[in-house]
């Protein structure tokens, strides 16, 4: 199993070649496709639906892809993505009146179950949830759009959420999200990540392939630094 996982992040992909474009970033060393769903209610952007999900399975995109939920209620849309090819489904607690019945429900579905938290949303609902959980989601950029700078509030964070995963001897994935770069993940992995988000950072580049490479060396160089 990888120590550490990538998601690419294709809001930030050529969408008049989205099939073409997240197959590319796939083939060039990404693991995971983040999709980002937003409703312009919850979060101040109107994004991708299920179709468009549906559209890359259709394309032969086989890739785990990481759905988060950015909308408020979440449950009428869980079946749908869960129908369409999610792997996993992450929503926010703000979102939902009942955070043990969404995730049920996600579970109900095939799906792993995710939970994200804005940058002030507070860690307390891990106290009542955590063994539902396969990933837990630290946003760390204010939801709603891309390519924004990354909260450097989030590394402490960061930390206390990973120290709450040890502690349960817990194997829940812990990924962030906003504003991450090459030139950031070192600190961040160190700091407890192992998935991390990438869209700005990765597909403006031209050559994905090489981007990947270099933030593999990153990742590598903190593993080498974990163990020693």
């Amino acid at each position: 199993m990888k120590k550490f996982f990538l998601a690419a992040s294709i809001l930030s992909a050529d969408f008049a070649r989205l099939g073409e474009d997240t197959k590319n970033v796939i083939d060039s060393g990404s693991d995971l496709i983040h999709f980002d769903v937003m409703d312009n209610h919850y979060v101040p952007n109107l994004t991708m639906g299920p179709m468009i999900l549906q559209s890359l399975r259709n394309y032969n995109i086989t890739a785990p892809i990481d759905v988060h939920l950015m909308v408020k209620p979440v449950d009428n849309l869980i079946p749908q993505f869960a129908k369409a090819g999610a792997t996993f489904i992450t929503f926010h607690p703000e979102a939902t009146d009942h955070i043990e019945r969404t995730l049920t429900l996600i579970k109900e579905h095939g799906c792993k179950a995710g939970l994200a938290f804005n940058p002030t949303t507070p860690l307390n609902f891990l106290d009542y949830i955590l063994e539902k959980l396969d990933l837990i989601l630290l946003m760390s950029v204010n939801p709603g759009f891309g390519n924004q700078s990354f909260l450097r509030s989030t590394l402490k964070k960061l930390r206390e959420v990973k120290k709450i995963i040890d502690t349960n001897f817990s194997d829940i994935l812990l990924e962030v999200d906003g504003g991450i770069k090459l030139e950031n993940i070192a600190e961040i992995a160190l700091s407890g990540a192992n998935v991390f988000v990438i869209g700005t950072g990765l597909f403006q580049h031209a050559n994905y392939n090489l981007i990947i490479k270099k933030i593999r060396k990153e990742l590598r160089d903190v593993y080498s630094k974990r163990i020693h």
